[in-house]
């Protein structure tokens, strides 16, 4: 279920999610990519003890969307 919402009204997964739709990737393989996702921002605010940053991988680091 978190990925399906995820990859419908996260402003930064559902990018992610319709690109891998748009290559022919399974409906349920996108699914699983964006909570494989999904849990790595989960991990990186339990392992920095900071609030969730969407503009982080803005300030000058290589994202997967944006290259």
């Amino acid at each position: 279920m978190p990925g399906m919402v995820a990859s419908r009204y996260n402003p930064l997964l559902r990018p992610f999610a319709l690109r891998l739709a748009a290559t022919g990737m399974a409906k349920k393989a996108v699914i699983g990519a964006v909570m494989h996702k999904l849990a790595h921002f989960i991990y990186g605010v339990i392992k920095t003890n900071k609030p969730f940053d969407p503009n982080y991988l803005g300030k000058g680091l290589a994202i997967q969307d944006r290259i």
